[in-house]
């Protein structure tokens, strides 16, 4: 009888045992929801090439947190991390050269995805992301946008060496202005 329990005592502790590493495993493996948990501007993996929006709330930056370099945006007042959707819809894509309008509505950055660099528009009202250098020549790098969100400019190679250049996103577009006044016309 003695043989019987010590036989079954083992059986069962190695299926308990068993059991556990595998729930183990799978916590471990399971991937942590970064924007819904609160998170330190800074990590343990490379954050690089910050751009501070224009009313000192968010912070575009490049990081291989997810283990790609991707453009990240953090919102120093809630301290989290904030979801782009549909920003770079490939893991592969790499991210580059993030600047930010006044209210942190319009990203650009430089997204190389098939090793070709595409300036990227990203409006964070309507989740949408414009390539605007689809059909250009050159290739582009180190985007600015103004704190309206209407002009980009961009160094570009179409003229054989690294030129500056300005797009005009039109009078049309929505501008990025806090109440709805521009900042040139606000009172001091």
């Amino acid at each position: 009888m003695r043989k019987f329990l010590a036989k079954w005592w083992l059986q069962h502790w190695i299926y308990l045992c068993l059991g556990l590493g595998l729930l183990i495993f799978a916590i471990a493996c399971t991937p942590i929801d970064r924007l819904s948990t609160p998170a330190s501007l800074n990590s343990r993996y490379t954050d690089e090439q910050p751009a501070l929006s224009g009313d000192g709330r968010y912070v575009a930056f490049i990081s291989n947190r997810d283990g790609s370099r991707r453009l990240l945006l953090y919102d120093l007042q809630a301290q989290v991390l904030l979801p782009l959707p549909r920003l770079q819809d490939r893991p592969e894509a790499v991210a580059e050269s993030p600047s930010i309008s006044y209210t942190g509505r319009y990203i650009v950055c430089i997204i190389n995805d098939q090793g070709r660099p595409s300036l990227v528009l990203y409006d964070r009202v309507t989740r949408q992301r414009q390539i605007l250098s689809r059909w250009y020549q050159g290739w582009v790098r180190n985007p600015s946008i103004s704190p309206d969100g209407r002009y980009i400019v961009v160094e570009s190679s179409i003229n054989g060496q690294w030129d500056i250049e300005v797009l005009d996103r039109g009078s049309r577009i929505e501008l990025d202005i806090p109440d709805g006044v521009p900042i040139e016309g606000r009172k001091s």
